[in-house]
């Protein structure tokens, strides 16, 4: 069985894990700056992708995360989608005007 300390380092892991997978959607959303480029860049295949990785994640992991894991990973997910939702219809509005 794991000690403590190693179960508490896995659990800041994950959590750091899930952070930057969001923090790398909602730079591909064109919510925050790319670090490199300094600018704003949208690429909505690669956030996406970055989505359905955290969504897996949900499913392979479900039953075995603590409860404050589950919830921010249930937290980070709904986030990343619905800031997807906007904007993917953003993106198609732009396309009609």
């Amino acid at each position: 069985m794991a000690d403590t300390n190693e179960t508490e380092l896995h659990s800041m892991l994950f959590l750091q894990l899930l952070y930057q997978f969001q923090s790398m959607t909602m730079m591909h959303l064109g919510k925050i700056e790319n670090p490199v480029t300094k600018k704003a860049e949208k690429d909505l295949e690669q956030a996406k992708a970055t989505i359905e990785l955290v969504r897996m994640l949900k499913g392979k992991t479900k039953g075995n995360l603590a409860e404050k894991e589950t919830e921010f990973l249930d937290q980070v997910l709904t986030n990343l989608q619905l800031n997807y939702a906007d904007e993917a219809a953003k993106a198609v509005q732009e396309k009609k005007d």
